[in-house]
């Protein structure tokens, strides 16, 4: 894997150089690298449909929109993601407590306006500020390990076919004039196909339909503002504020230096995609430094692969979205997984320069904090936030 992470490193840094002022591309590696980040994206919004009940016209049409606001806008390979927290609890305890599509729809207007309102005090400077190198770098160690576990998991479901698929587009990637990922898409689609017979005669049968979103947020109970404040916008806050805010701010200016960010700005977009999601009939979104780097390990530098990406979703949510789950059946559990492997190792790899450039207290609160994120980002960060200021101002000799 070494040899593959630093020419897509090099790759990185050079494009970013190359690229200073330059406008949103859309070539054939930023077609690549727009699906990179599909290994998290499918799995969350089959979840949504299929065991929250919520319209998968809605969910696309949020995702697409907001997707090409922000390549629109940062002009890098900005993620937009399901916010990851909230995600797992509608999906995994929506039989235990009353999660609904308007309790998600809650969750994402309560999200927005908190982000919005945090975009425009001197808080979000105070709060980057506060945070490290060596803490920002443990949390994108921390997400970049988690995200190879979790893909291991996936590829578990067929290991002969995750590990040919792996092994093909590690030796595509050491040639940086062939788009890796479209080859790997197409080759999962036939390995889809000829593992599943029936899929082929129920692609056929899929009869387009203009469906446009309807306007949510209109029969909102307390109940619903309950559950989507306490239970599962709440839990959010510091995953988001620690990945989706500090980390992919730290992993953007540190691949396009041309194309910088700020933690206000970053603020901002998640609070006002998600007002849009909200009324649109959407989930909570964010940005993410795992999205970023599925995305770059790809191809992608510019912020032409979200909006091509986003213009998919919002073709597939106006004239698909009754076919969905047949049309996400092309993209077999293992294939995700190795899209998800190789964002988590492009992101684990990205940490290591301060790794390597750091000593003593810096490298314990890096290894720490990276080590807490396996098990809960949002706890990493506040740990890691504690132990960083303890190590500079109470442990020092």
């Amino acid at each position: 894997m070494k040899p593959v992470e630093r020419i897509s490193e090099s790759h990185a840094v050079e494009a970013a150089a190359t690229l200073t002022g330059a406008r949103n591309r859309f070539n054939r590696f930023e077609w690549a690298g727009a699906f990179g980040d599909l290994g998290t994206l499918i799995p969350f919004i089959v979840g949504y449909v299929s065991v929250v009940g919520m319209d998968p016209g809605g969910v696309l049409f949020a995702f697409g929109f907001g997707m090409i606001a922000s390549g629109a806008y940062y002009k890098t390979p900005f993620p937009v993601q399901p916010m990851k927290a909230i995600g797992a609890v509608a999906t995994a305890q929506a039989g235990n407590v009353a999660i609904t599509a308007q309790a998600i729809g809650a969750a994402g207007f309560i999200t927005g306006v908190f982000w919005l309102l945090l975009s425009t005090t001197s808080l979000a400077k105070r709060l980057s500020t506060w945070v490290s190198n060596a803490l920002a770098s443990g949390i994108v160690l921390g997400l970049g390990l988690g995200l190879m576990l979790a893909a291991i998991r996936m590829m578990a479901d067929d290991w002969l076919l995750a590990s040919v698929t792996l092994t093909a587009t590690v030796l595509l990637l050491t040639r940086p004039a062939v788009p890796a990922m479209l080859l790997l898409l197409v080759f999962g689609a036939g390995a889809a196909l000829f593992q599943d017979p029936t899929l082929a005669s129920e692609l056929s049968a899929i009869d387009p339909g203009l469906q446009l979103p309807r306007l949510a947020l209109t029969d909102l109970s307390w109940n619903d503002l309950a559950v989507g404040a306490l239970i599962l916008a709440l839990p959010q806050v510091p995953l988001t504020l620690g990945n989706a805010v500090i980390a992919t701010t730290r992993e953007n200016n540190r691949l396009f230096p041309d194309r910088p960010v700020n933690e206000r700005k970053v603020m901002f977009s998640t609070g006002a995609m998600n007002l849009g999601s909200a009324v649109l009939g959407g989930v909570p979104m964010c940005h993410g430094a795992g999205g970023m780097a599925g995305h770059v390990r790809f191809g992608a530098h510019t912020g032409g692969a979200p909006i091509i990406l986003g213009s998919i979703l919002l073709l597939l949510a106006l004239f698909f979205s009754g076919s969905i789950q047949t049309l996400f059946r092309m993209f077999p559990t293992p294939i995700l997984g190795v899209i998800l492997f190789l964002a988590g190792a492009q992101l684990a790899w990205g940490s290591g320069a301060f790794f390597n450039k750091t000593r003593g207290a810096g490298r314990l609160v890096m290894l720490a904090t990276a080590a807490i994120a396996l098990w809960n980002v949002g706890v990493a960060f506040i740990v890691g936030l504690a132990l960083d200021y303890a190590t500079r101002h109470w442990l020092r000799t």
